[in-house]
């Protein structure tokens, strides 16, 4: 269940390319497993250190550079994946925007970048979460750069890259499945979370 967020400092823009959700359950009663448990709660963990270290930052204290970590959710789940992003919303008491990547990348140089900024600009300005779903209308993997179009989607991948390095909130990028995603993302990556299709039952004759 999503609803779009109301006009306010950090979010106006945020509503143009995202979807608010509603905070979900606890992560315990999301999780389909305790390895899946274990991997969001720590996701949780790095996101309240980083959050810690943003505010130690706003009082003046000198702090070394550090380089975010990517977030993965890979699977056909997709329900189940927008439960464990809500939930996470929860657990940290913070906004969760979902993003459609297909629908900040654009055909026209420079707008993907420009479409990016204003993202992360008013997420970081308000503290929100963001869940960039779709990540492989950004990341999908080409074996070769084959004209200025290709150039123009890696220099469109870097700026993102660098954007969520820097990110002193927390962002989750989602995809179908990791396999097809491009090696600079798959290499930044430090946690996939597996999200595998439901299984449904078979019906008894």
């Amino acid at each position: 269940m999503t609803k779009r967020s109301q006009p306010g400092k950090g979010r106006s823009s945020l509503v143009e390319f995202a979807d608010r959700l509603e905070r979900g359950s606890p992560l315990s009663d999301v999780s389909t497993s305790r390895r899946q448990l274990g991997l969001l709660r720590s996701i949780a963990a790095h996101a309240s250190q980083e959050c810690q270290r943003t505010q130690a930052h706003r009082s003046g204290a000198v702090l070394t550079k550090s380089r975010g970590p990517a977030f993965l959710f890979a699977g056909r789940n997709a329900s189940a994946k927008i439960r464990a992003v809500a939930a996470l919303g929860r657990e940290l008491g913070l906004d969760v925007y979902r993003v459609n990547l297909s629908a900040v990348v654009s055909k026209y140089i420079g707008e993907t970048e420009k479409n990016l900024r204003c993202v992360f600009d008013a997420a970081e300005s308000s503290g929100a979460i963001l869940f960039f779903d779709e990540a492989e209308a950004l990341f999908g993997k080409r074996s070769e750069v084959k004209d200025s179009h290709d150039r123009y989607a890696n220099l469109e991948i870097g700026y993102f890259l660098g954007r969520m390095e820097t990110c002193n909130g927390l962002a989750i990028l989602s995809a179908r499945r990791s396999e097809g995603l491009s090696d600079a993302l798959l290499r930044r990556v430090e946690t996939i979370v597996a999200f595998p299709a439901q299984k449904i039952p078979r019906k008894s004759r």
